[in-house]
Protein backbone atom coordinates (compact mmCIF):
# COMPACT_ATOMS: atom_id res chain seq x y z
CA UNK A 1 0.00 0.00 0.00
CA UNK A 2 2.06 3.24 -0.77
CA UNK A 3 2.79 6.13 1.89
CA UNK A 4 0.00 7.96 2.92
CA UNK A 5 0.46 11.46 1.88
CA UNK A 6 0.43 14.56 4.74
CA UNK A 7 -2.57 15.64 2.78
CA UNK A 8 -4.36 12.88 4.04
CA UNK A 9 -3.39 13.32 7.59
CA UNK A 10 -3.73 17.15 8.26
CA UNK A 11 -5.80 20.06 8.10
CA UNK A 12 -3.51 22.91 7.02
CA UNK A 13 -4.38 25.94 9.08
CA UNK A 14 -3.44 29.67 7.96
CA UNK A 15 -3.72 32.59 9.46
CA UNK A 16 -2.50 34.16 12.74
CA UNK A 17 -5.19 34.37 14.69
CA UNK A 18 -6.77 30.41 14.06
CA UNK A 19 -2.89 29.25 13.79
CA UNK A 20 -2.56 30.78 17.46
CA UNK A 21 -6.47 29.42 18.50
CA UNK A 22 -5.56 25.75 16.97
CA UNK A 23 -2.14 26.31 19.37
CA UNK A 24 -4.69 26.77 22.41
CA UNK A 25 -7.35 24.28 21.90
CA UNK A 26 -5.17 21.26 23.91
CA UNK A 27 -7.29 18.66 22.31
CA UNK A 28 -5.54 19.39 19.33
CA UNK A 29 -2.21 18.02 17.98
CA UNK A 30 -0.45 20.54 16.20
CA UNK A 31 2.51 18.25 13.99
CA UNK A 32 4.14 22.02 13.05
CA UNK A 33 3.93 26.00 12.50
CA UNK A 34 5.74 27.27 9.51
CA UNK A 35 6.48 31.28 9.60
CA UNK A 36 7.42 32.98 6.58
CA UNK A 37 11.12 34.66 6.58
CA UNK A 38 10.66 38.19 7.97
CA UNK A 39 7.67 38.22 9.58
CA UNK A 40 7.42 39.51 13.06
CA UNK A 41 4.83 41.45 15.60
CA UNK A 42 3.23 40.40 19.11
CA UNK A 43 0.94 37.65 17.47
CA UNK A 44 3.95 36.15 15.89
CA UNK A 45 6.00 36.34 19.25
CA UNK A 46 2.17 34.79 20.57
CA UNK A 47 2.36 31.80 18.61
CA UNK A 48 5.78 31.10 18.97
CA UNK A 49 5.87 31.03 22.70
CA UNK A 50 2.50 28.96 22.84
CA UNK A 51 4.14 26.80 19.91
CA UNK A 52 7.24 26.33 22.27
CA UNK A 53 4.83 25.30 25.48
CA UNK A 54 3.44 22.28 23.69
CA UNK A 55 6.97 21.66 21.92
CA UNK A 56 5.66 22.34 18.61
CA UNK A 57 8.34 22.51 15.79
CA UNK A 58 8.47 25.95 14.58
CA UNK A 59 9.85 26.70 10.96
CA UNK A 60 10.78 29.11 8.49
CA UNK A 61 10.22 29.49 4.98
CA UNK A 62 9.67 31.71 2.50
CA UNK A 63 6.54 33.59 1.97
CA UNK A 64 6.35 31.83 -1.46
CA UNK A 65 6.12 28.95 -0.07
CA UNK A 66 3.85 29.44 3.02
CA UNK A 67 1.12 30.83 0.25
CA UNK A 68 2.30 27.57 -1.75
CA UNK A 69 1.74 25.24 1.28
CA UNK A 70 -1.63 27.35 2.84
CA UNK A 71 -3.19 26.44 -0.72
CA UNK A 72 -4.18 30.22 -0.39
CA UNK A 73 -2.43 33.27 -1.85
CA UNK A 74 -4.42 36.23 0.03
CA UNK A 75 -4.88 35.10 3.42
CA UNK A 76 -2.45 32.89 4.79
CA UNK A 77 -0.88 35.82 6.94
CA UNK A 78 2.45 34.51 6.70
CA UNK A 79 2.22 32.02 9.02
CA UNK A 80 0.25 28.13 8.93
CA UNK A 81 0.11 25.25 11.18
CA UNK A 82 -0.52 21.27 10.33
CA UNK A 83 -2.86 20.01 12.49
CA UNK A 84 -3.45 16.48 13.14
CA UNK A 85 -7.09 15.09 11.63
CA UNK A 86 -6.85 11.81 13.79
CA UNK A 87 -10.12 10.72 11.88
CA UNK A 88 -8.85 11.52 8.46
CA UNK A 89 -6.98 8.80 6.23
CA UNK A 90 -7.51 7.73 2.34
CA UNK A 91 -10.77 6.39 1.08
CA UNK A 92 -8.77 2.97 0.20
CA UNK A 93 -6.69 2.19 3.57
CA UNK A 94 -10.61 2.68 4.54
CA UNK A 95 -12.04 -0.05 2.18
CA UNK A 96 -9.00 -2.20 2.51
CA UNK A 97 -10.50 -5.06 4.73
CA UNK A 98 -14.37 -5.34 4.31
CA UNK A 99 -14.81 -6.68 7.99
CA UNK A 100 -14.08 -3.19 9.02
CA UNK A 101 -14.96 -0.98 6.01
CA UNK A 102 -17.51 2.25 6.83
CA UNK A 103 -21.35 1.21 6.17
CA UNK A 104 -22.93 5.11 5.40
CA UNK A 105 -20.97 7.46 3.28
CA UNK A 106 -21.29 10.62 1.89
CA UNK A 107 -19.68 11.71 -1.04
CA UNK A 108 -19.17 14.92 -2.01
CA UNK A 109 -18.96 15.72 -5.69
CA UNK A 110 -18.18 19.80 -6.86
CA UNK A 111 -19.04 21.35 -3.61
CA UNK A 112 -16.89 24.05 -3.30
CA UNK A 113 -18.92 26.64 -0.94
CA UNK A 114 -16.70 26.03 2.52
CA UNK A 115 -20.16 26.86 4.34
CA UNK A 116 -21.85 24.13 2.81
CA UNK A 117 -18.98 21.44 3.10
CA UNK A 118 -18.54 22.91 7.23
CA UNK A 119 -21.94 22.13 7.60
CA UNK A 120 -22.04 18.47 6.52
CA UNK A 121 -18.84 17.64 8.01
CA UNK A 122 -20.31 19.06 11.19
CA UNK A 123 -24.07 17.25 10.68
CA UNK A 124 -22.74 13.95 9.11
CA UNK A 125 -20.30 13.58 12.22
CA UNK A 126 -22.99 14.69 14.74
CA UNK A 127 -25.60 11.65 13.04
CA UNK A 128 -23.31 9.32 13.06
CA UNK A 129 -21.83 8.59 9.67
CA UNK A 130 -19.47 6.71 9.24
CA UNK A 131 -17.21 8.54 6.42
CA UNK A 132 -17.31 11.83 4.57
CA UNK A 133 -15.81 11.23 1.20
CA UNK A 134 -14.28 14.56 0.74
CA UNK A 135 -12.06 14.75 -2.82
CA UNK A 136 -8.85 16.90 -3.03
CA UNK A 137 -9.78 18.11 -6.35
CA UNK A 138 -13.29 19.88 -7.28
CA UNK A 139 -14.67 20.75 -3.53
CA UNK A 140 -13.66 23.23 -0.63
CA UNK A 141 -10.27 22.32 0.63
CA UNK A 142 -10.66 21.97 4.37
CA UNK A 143 -9.20 25.40 5.44
CA UNK A 144 -10.11 27.84 8.34
CA UNK A 145 -13.34 28.74 6.64
CA UNK A 146 -14.57 25.37 6.45
CA UNK A 147 -13.06 24.67 10.09
CA UNK A 148 -15.19 27.43 11.18
CA UNK A 149 -18.56 26.42 9.38
CA UNK A 150 -18.36 23.27 11.22
CA UNK A 151 -17.46 24.83 14.89
CA UNK A 152 -14.22 23.01 14.85
CA UNK A 153 -15.47 19.64 14.03
CA UNK A 154 -13.71 19.36 11.05
CA UNK A 155 -10.60 18.24 13.06
CA UNK A 156 -12.36 15.57 14.20
CA UNK A 157 -14.92 14.23 11.37
CA UNK A 158 -14.57 11.10 9.57
CA UNK A 159 -13.20 12.37 6.73
CA UNK A 160 -11.75 10.07 3.76
CA UNK A 161 -9.64 11.38 0.95
CA UNK A 162 -9.40 10.74 -2.45
CA UNK A 163 -8.02 12.54 -5.69
CA UNK A 164 -11.10 13.18 -7.13
CA UNK A 165 -14.97 12.03 -7.26
CA UNK A 166 -14.78 10.01 -9.93
CA UNK A 167 -11.47 7.75 -8.63
CA UNK A 168 -13.48 7.69 -5.40
CA UNK A 169 -16.81 6.63 -7.08
CA UNK A 170 -14.91 4.12 -9.02
CA UNK A 171 -13.63 2.75 -5.76
CA UNK A 172 -16.73 2.87 -3.76
CA UNK A 173 -18.40 0.77 -6.89
CA UNK A 174 -15.74 -1.73 -7.03
CA UNK A 175 -15.99 -2.30 -3.17
CA UNK A 176 -19.42 -3.19 -3.98
CA UNK A 177 -21.35 -0.27 -2.66
CA UNK A 178 -24.39 1.02 -4.24
CA UNK A 179 -24.53 4.61 -4.69
CA UNK A 180 -27.23 7.29 -3.95
CA UNK A 181 -28.40 10.60 -5.21
CA UNK A 182 -30.70 13.02 -5.15
CA UNK A 183 -33.32 14.03 -7.97
CA UNK A 184 -36.17 16.25 -7.29
CA UNK A 185 -37.58 14.62 -10.38
CA UNK A 186 -36.75 10.77 -9.23
CA UNK A 187 -39.84 8.77 -8.96
CA UNK A 188 -38.74 6.91 -5.63
CA UNK A 189 -39.03 8.72 -1.94
CA UNK A 190 -35.96 8.70 -0.01
CA UNK A 191 -38.23 8.01 3.18
CA UNK A 192 -39.66 5.16 1.36
CA UNK A 193 -37.02 3.33 -0.04
CA UNK A 194 -34.63 0.43 1.08
CA UNK A 195 -31.03 0.85 1.51
CA UNK A 196 -28.43 -2.03 2.28
CA UNK A 197 -26.56 -1.55 5.40
CA UNK A 198 -23.55 -0.30 3.30
CA UNK A 199 -24.81 2.57 0.84
CA UNK A 200 -22.69 6.48 -0.23
CA UNK A 201 -24.99 8.95 -0.77
CA UNK A 202 -23.63 11.53 -3.08
CA UNK A 203 -24.25 15.41 -3.18
CA UNK A 204 -23.03 17.54 -6.28
CA UNK A 205 -22.97 20.97 -6.73
CA UNK A 206 -25.79 23.12 -6.50
CA UNK A 207 -25.15 24.33 -9.85
CA UNK A 208 -23.64 22.09 -11.72
CA UNK A 209 -25.03 18.74 -10.21
CA UNK A 210 -23.32 15.62 -10.45
CA UNK A 211 -19.94 15.09 -12.61
CA UNK A 212 -20.32 13.41 -15.58
CA UNK A 213 -17.83 10.81 -14.04
CA UNK A 214 -19.96 10.12 -10.64
CA UNK A 215 -23.16 10.46 -12.50
CA UNK A 216 -22.46 7.16 -14.78
CA UNK A 217 -21.96 5.30 -11.49
CA UNK A 218 -25.35 6.43 -9.66
CA UNK A 219 -27.26 2.85 -8.79
CA UNK A 220 -30.81 5.46 -7.90
CA UNK A 221 -32.03 8.59 -8.03
CA UNK A 222 -34.24 9.63 -4.85
CA UNK A 223 -36.15 12.68 -4.08
CA UNK A 224 -36.78 14.32 -0.97
CA UNK A 225 -40.91 15.75 -1.01
CA UNK A 226 -41.14 19.63 -1.25
CA UNK A 227 -44.07 21.51 -0.23
CA UNK A 228 -45.60 24.83 -0.19
CA UNK A 229 -43.91 25.61 -4.00
CA UNK A 230 -39.71 24.96 -2.83
CA UNK A 231 -38.29 22.99 -5.97
CA UNK A 232 -35.15 22.04 -3.59
CA UNK A 233 -33.23 22.61 -0.22
CA UNK A 234 -29.49 23.78 0.27
CA UNK A 235 -26.63 20.91 -0.09
CA UNK A 236 -26.01 21.45 3.06
CA UNK A 237 -29.46 21.08 4.54
CA UNK A 238 -30.65 18.27 2.09
CA UNK A 239 -27.42 16.26 3.76
CA UNK A 240 -28.70 16.59 6.56
CA UNK A 241 -32.24 15.11 6.13
CA UNK A 242 -30.40 12.48 4.59
CA UNK A 243 -28.18 12.16 8.08
CA UNK A 244 -31.07 11.81 10.06
CA UNK A 245 -33.01 9.40 8.09
CA UNK A 246 -30.48 6.64 8.20
CA UNK A 247 -29.47 7.74 11.90
CA UNK A 248 -33.62 7.10 12.51
CA UNK A 249 -33.55 4.01 10.86
CA UNK A 250 -30.40 2.48 12.78
CA UNK A 251 -32.45 3.15 15.75
CA UNK A 252 -35.54 1.58 14.90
Amino acid sequence: MPETSPRDRFVTVYGRKPVLEALSDLELRVDKVVLAEGISGGIVREIKEAADDRAVPVRRASAQRVKVLAGNGRHDQGVIADVVARKMRPLEDALADPATAPRSMLLLDGLTTPANVGMILRTATASGMDGIVLPHRGVANVDPLVVKASAGIAFHAPILRSPDAGTAAEALSEAGYPLYSLDAHAGTNLFRADFPNRAVFVLGSETAGLSEEVGQRITERLRIPMYGGVESLNVAAAAGVICYELARRASD
